[in-house]
């Protein structure tokens, strides 16, 4: 884990962590050149199919909507997502797991981009989320130290070099629906010490299945309100390697 981003100890402020280059409306391209590209496929593919046929999927589909509609938060009301932009694997379901782990205990597998927390009796409920980049993958055990709700982001000085635009936002963005850490933050500890890494809400559905931060890891808005609203302070966090 690098040391070159800082974090503002400040009531909710703190920097984005991992996601200083990717959730930033209108700073990252590439992210919406693959959303285009996504788009234009889904479109060509699809007109290949029955027009009126229910499938597994749509059945899928039409739960998920439920899932993840709009929410009401008492600061900023929060958007549906577009399920159709989500690989159906990764709606947050309940499933097998088998582990010691006590139950609580949050733990992210970057390799195939979901996030568990354990509930206990060999079930866990699972999360897609996107995960670090190559070269900003990382592993081990840590814990929750901190939460926040529409935390203020402030990016560090290395993205504002690489990405002049975000200098608008040196004095910190504050909590809304366009900030990079979204609705909620955990914030990853390792003895006493904040790791830069955090969980984070996006609320880009096509982030999920992707590695696209650097190193922290964010689930869909309203995955990341339930994980959040379950999460005390000093839960484990073990980062599986990837």
């Amino acid at each position: 884990m690098g040391n070159s981003k800082f974090m503002v100890m400040n009531g909710e402020s703190a920097n984005a962590g991992g996601t200083d280059d990717v959730a930033l409306p209108g700073l990252s391209s590439e992210l919406l050149n693959r959303r285009s590209f996504l788009f234009g496929s889904a479109v060509s593919f699809g007109a290949l199919g029955l027009a009126g046929c229910a499938t597994i999927d749509d059945t899928g589909r039409a739960e998920a909507a439920k899932l993840y509609g709009p929410v009401s938060d008492r600061k900023f009301p929060i958007p549906a997502v577009d399920v159709s932009k989500i690989n159906p694997k990764y709606y947050r379901r309940t499933v097998r797991y088998d582990t010691h782990e006590e139950p609580g205990t949050i733990i992210i597998d970057p390799a195939n981009y979901y996030v568990y927390r354990i509930e206990g009796d060999g079930n866990a409920t699972r999360y897609g989320a996107n995960v670090g980049r190559k070269g900003f993958l990382w592993s081990g055990e840590a814990y929750v130290g901190r939460k926040a709700e529409w935390a203020t982001w402030t990016p560090p000085k290395e993205m504002i070099e690489r990405q002049p635009e975000a200098r608008q936002y040196a004095g910190g963005m504050p909590g809304g629906l366009d900030n990079p850490l979204g609705a909620r933050t955990l914030y990853l500890y390792q003895k006493g010490v904040y790791t830069l890494y955090t969980i984070y809400s996006t609320s880009v559905p096509e982030s999920i299945g992707t590695g696209i931060t650097s190193g922290c890891t964010g689930l869909l808005t309203q995955d990341m309100i339930d994980l959040y609203s379950r999460t005390p302070v000093k839960t484990k966090v073990i980062v599986l390697p990837a």
